[in-house]
């Protein structure tokens, strides 16, 4: 079922990219990530406005009293709460969904890209058991594994730019760069106390380390996905507007 919904039609479809770009495989993943994320784009514009009705709903002076009132009764006041989740519309799994259906399409693409830069007899057999008729693969296979300074196939930690005396990982820094400024810009102000201010701020730390990480210790190609997806991923909201600059920029009011 994994092959047949997820892993057959990624391998294919970078194949056929592949193909498409004069058998440039890092230009066929930037181009399949931009895909991806057109594709998934009504997912992305349907999380930004559960996030907004949810700020909306903090913000609201019925929350607040709901919260001022059952303070000291959790159970009343989660009922509560989601009593006005269903009045103002409100999907409280709504903001986590594209999050939950890029982990499949990661694990697919570093799959796919494994298997497509295939090098052994043995590799190269497993490959052609996961190829359409109409792709060429006689003609394609053995991919070009490099583009840039990068060989796709290996992570960049075996290879990286050496720089006095020693190996910088170009592509894993962007990540964690990249990573950064989309949860930085892309999320919306915290409304729900201290501890959600905390979360939030813990997740912002901790997920691009650990993006970088895997970018650091998985193929590069995967890590080229990541680069691609989270700047493609920030000029979508850019487009609509609804980048967050205070995150990146904090503005403080000054004290009166």
């Amino acid at each position: 079922m994994w092959n047949t919904l997820i892993l057959d039609p990624m391998v294919n479809s970078l194949l056929w990219i592949y193909d498409l770009l004069a058998n440039n495989f890092g230009l066929a993943i930037i181009a399949f990530t931009i895909i991806v994320r057109l594709i998934t784009y009504p997912l992305t514009a349907q999380q930004m406005k559960s996030t907004q009705k949810m700020q909306e709903m903090q913000k609201s002076k019925k929350w607040q009293e709901i919260q001022k009132k059952y303070k000291d009764d959790r159970e009343k006041l989660s009922q509560e709460q989601m009593k006005l989740y269903r009045e103002m519309g409100i999907n409280p799994f709504g903001s986590c969904l594209p999050t939950i259906i890029q982990f499949p399409i990661i694990i697919g693409l570093y799959q796919a890209v494994v298997r497509a830069l295939a090098v052994t007899p043995m590799q190269l057999l497993e490959l052609s058991s996961h190829i359409y008729p109409l792709i060429p693969a006689a003609v394609l296979i053995p991919l070009n594994n490099y583009f840039l300074w990068l060989d796709l196939s290996q992570p960049e930690k075996d290879y990286g730019i050496p720089i006095a005396g020693f190996t910088i990982p170009i592509l894993a820094i962007l990540v964690v760069v990249s990573t950064y400024l989309q949860s930085k810009l892309m999320t919306p102000p915290t409304t729900g106390g201290e501890q959600g201010a905390s979360m939030t701020k813990a997740m912002n730390l901790y997920m691009p380390l650990f993006m970088g990480y895997l970018a650091w210790s998985f193929p590069s190609g995967l890590a080229l996905y990541f680069v691609t997806s989270n700047l493609v991923g920030i000029l979508q909201y850019a487009i609509m507007g609804k980048l967050n600059w205070r995150n990146l920029l904090p503005i403080r009011t000054p004290s009166k």
